[in-house]
């Protein structure tokens, strides 16, 4: 861009001194002289305004010269920046292309919106693989600056999915403005992947029902979550509070974390005191998900830890990467 801005001023330059050559040489009233500068550096070849003179020829040998260098120079530049810019964009999505295919036990974000966006974000910090897809250009837009993984398709189409690389993902969310079109992918995914697990946006309860039916796992309608908020915001301060200051803006360097005993780990058969996890880590143990998908709240000391439980631990950030490190 710098170097088509000096090539526009250069140009203006000389036809500016062409100009003032005209006028002062030949005695040309100025839109003369500058009529005169545009044939000669436009070498178009029309008849000079009167008779020049020596001199007068000498400048326009002059200017024809500048001229002719400076507009080939001008237009190669031009071309040369269009040239290069298609091509950058062409491999930079050739590239990112190539990085989609690659991804494997990741999460396909269907609709780069408001919701999508606060997903990707936490998704990114958590260094987790996952890739959207958003046709709509002010989407894009910003998907190119954040530099996330994406792919300007239609997510209710079914070649868009299996672009995403949906047989290997491990989840898939759709939050699209439309709950029709949230339905949709939701077939859609279901058809491809009946297996895939998969969270879907609505905009009320009985849309929520819908989308549930055609295949969704989970349905959040963030309406309803906002308004069941502010109202407990009124009700329970004291508890919302501490759910903002200590997890949410980890004020106090707090997190809550979900971990899931692998069949291979040495907690199996322990129950919540053997395994030491509190005095060791200084974690709470809020609840347990047991396989079979029953959920026990404030597990007693006494719960026995099983294959492939999952554990909501509360504790401090540092502490639960030193755990996950060492478990």
């Amino acid at each position: 861009m710098k170097k088509l801005t000096l090539s526009f001023i250069l140009l203006l330059v000389t036809i500016s001194l062409a100009v003032v050559g005209y006028y002062f040489v030949e005695g040309m009233s100025l839109f003369d002289s500058f009529y005169m500068a545009i044939i000669t550096i436009s070498t178009v070849g029309f008849q000079e305004v009167v008779p020049l003179s020596k001199d007068g020829r000498i400048i326009t040998i002059i200017f024809i010269l500048l001229g002719v260098s400076l507009g080939a120079y001008t237009l190669g530049t031009f071309i040369r920046m269009f040239i290069e810019g298609e091509l950058k964009k062409s491999y930079g999505r050739r590239k990112v292309e190539t990085k989609i295919t690659k991804l494997s036990n990741h999460y396909i974000i269907c609709g780069f919106g408001r919701i999508g966006s606060i997903i990707c974000q936490d998704l990114y910090k958590s260094k987790k693989p996952f890739v959207v897809i958003e046709n709509n250009l002010k989407g894009i837009e910003k998907l190119n600056k954040k530099k996330y993984l994406y792919l300007p398709l239609d997510a209710t189409k079914e070649e868009s999915l299996i672009a995403a690389q949906i047989d290997k993902a491990k989840t898939l969310v759709t939050v699209v403005k439309s709950d029709s079109d949230n339905v949709f992918i939701t077939l859609t995914a279901r058809g491809i992947r009946p297996d895939i697990f998969i969270l879907a946006r609505s905009s009320n309860e009985k849309d929520g029902v819908k989308i549930k039916r055609a295949g969704a796992n989970k349905v959040i309608s963030p309406y309803i979550i906002g308004g069941k908020r502010m109202a407990q915001v009124l009700l329970k301060p004291a508890v919302v509070d501490f759910i903002d200051t200590a997890i949410m803006e980890n004020q106090f360097g707090l997190q809550i974390e979900e971990m899931k005993i692998k069949p291979k780990s040495k907690l199996i058969g322990k129950n919540l005191i053997e395994s030491n996890l509190r005095n060791d880590f200084g974690v709470i143990i809020v609840s347990m998900r047991k396989e079979n998908g029953h959920i026990i709240f404030n597990p007693k000391p006494t719960e026995i830890i099983e294959a492939n439980d999952i554990i909501v631990i509360l504790g401090e950030i540092k502490e639960m990467f030193r755990m996950n490190k060492m478990l």
